[in-house]
């Protein structure tokens, strides 16, 4: 499960931040998690858990914003949500299309901080 190598990497990143800002306490993680990132919510959350428990990050908090698959449309000249992860076309007019805008995230977005 490569879910707990990207958790323990999310902690890791945040631990830095907080010890460079003075030892502050996280008091919650954002992530921006893609559609085609390949990594499964559910399981990043218990993986997760898992790499928190009896740490300094055990009440810190994994929140997960999903991003969908955004192509570019280039009949239409705009950014377009694809109906189906099968089906990389134009909602609109029915281009296919491969220049994928958003969808491949796994971001940290922003931390809390607490004292």
């Amino acid at each position: 499960m490569h879910e707990l190598s990207i958790a323990m990497s999310i902690l890791e990143l945040a631990e830095e931040e907080a010890e460079r800002r003075g030892g502050v306490r996280v008091n919650a993680i954002h992530l921006k998690l893609g559609a085609l990132s390949g990594v499964d919510k559910e399981a990043l959350l218990s993986a997760y858990e898992l790499a928190t428990e009896q740490t300094a990050f055990a009440a810190c908090q994994l929140v997960v914003e999903q991003i969908p698959i955004v192509v570019y449309c280039s009949k239409c000249e705009a950014e377009r949500l694809i109906a189906s992860i099968q089906l990389f076309e134009c909602t609109e007019c029915g281009t296919p299309s491969h220049n994928v805008v958003r969808g491949r995230e796994l971001q940290v977005s922003a931390l809390e901080l607490g004292e």
